[in-house]
């Protein structure tokens, strides 16, 4: 067991977030264990209570309570590490590269980062994605362990500062495309329920939802918060399905599958928002269509658009469609080439 310690945070980690800093220097840490250091006020940042998602700023001071002993810093995951199965799939997932950025096309399943016993992971894999490099590429923003699509990487620390910015400032743009049960009407629209947490009952919060209210009651709800998803209706199948392409304004944990169940039309393959039954009871459809549609959830981060961080020109990047996804878009018919890139272009 170690002492307690006090760290400071050097420049190359400016605006990381505390636990992946804290799991940079002390592998041995859980999500669960960092989660509860805090909740218990055993993490601090210059002296002050802290959340395992504070951004840290150069020059603080992270006091570090006493800690199991563990592997060091020299014990991170290596590239020999990695099975070469794991190692070719994370690498074929890449979509685009240069000196800066890495984005992949995360396969739907493989998680971003580790916790409640998710031992396989983009962020571990990530040591196989350097490339030529000393330093393997970080974490900027996530994705939901069962969504697909574009995740953007960065390859080092100057990038890895800028492009949380542009996240947190939400100067980037995402689209996303979904099938979801029934058809939302009108077909094009807003909607703006608050989303605030309900604890899961498994170990570690694990199963924990998002509950949607009002938003006149977002501000006197503790810890709700507001939260906006534009959406458009794309194609659909009679009444029973509906190709929807949707845009987060903002970026809450499960937003966009979320605020789809609230509307009644929950995205297909949903089982924690739309229950798994198939049928309208009154209540919003169920999230499984039956039949050859698959029961994986169909939600995928289509398209991406960011300002480099370095050229500081715009890049827009697309992700093909995982293989569940694109097996149900041939049953319906559905066909990318017959729906505008961005069908909210007009409205910007």
């Amino acid at each position: 067991m170690s002492r307690v310690q006090l760290i400071e945070v050097g420049e190359d980690d400016a605006e990381m977030r505390l636990d992946r800093w804290l799991r940079k220097r002390f592998p041995q840490l859980r999500q669960g264990r960092i989660e509860k250091m805090c909740r218990k006020g055993e993490l601090r940042v210059d002296g002050g209570r802290v959340k395992a998602a504070t951004r840290l700023e150069p020059g603080q001071t992270v006091r570090v309570p006493p800690l199991p002993d563990g592997p060091g810093p020299e014990n991170l995951p290596r590239q020999e590490d990695i099975s070469p199965e794991d190692a070719r799939m994370i690498r074929e997932a890449v979509i685009y590269r240069d000196d800066d950025i890495i984005a992949l096309n995360k396969p739907a399943g493989l998680p971003v980062q580790g916790g409640s016993g998710q031992k396989r992971h983009v962020d571990g894999l990530a040591v196989a994605l350097k490339f030529g490099l000393d330093e393997k590429p970080r974490l900027v923003h996530r994705l939901d362990k069962d969504t697909s699509g574009i995740l953007l990487l960065a390859r080092n620390g100057r990038t890895a500062r800028a492009l949380t910015r542009a996240f947190a400032a939400r100067s980037t743009r995402k689209i996303y495309w979904a099938a979801v049960a029934g058809v939302p009407a009108p077909r094009m629209g807003t909607i703006r329920f608050g989303l605030v947490k309900a604890a899961g009952h498994g170990p570690h919060g694990a199963g924990e939802k998002m509950i949607c209210i009002h938003p006149d009651d977002v501000a006197s709800t503790p810890e709700a918060k507001h939260a906006t998803t534009d959406y458009a209706v794309l194609e659909t199948v009679a009444k029973r399905a509906a190709w929807v392409a949707l845009v987060p304004v903002t970026g809450r944990t499960h937003q966009l599958r979320a605020h789809m169940a609230e509307t009644g039309h929950p995205v297909v393959g949903d089982g924690k928002y739309g229950t798994n039954r198939q049928t309208n009871e009154g209540d919003g459809w169920g999230a499984q269509l039956g039949g050859e549609v698959s029961r994986k959830l169909h939600l995928h981060a289509r398209m991406l658009t960011i300002q480099h961080p370095v050229s500081g020109k715009p890049l827009t990047l697309t992700a093909p469609m995982p293989e569940h996804m694109q097996k149900t878009w041939d049953l319906f018919g559905w066909n990318e080439n017959d729906v505008p890139a961005d069908p909210f272009a007009e409205e910007i």
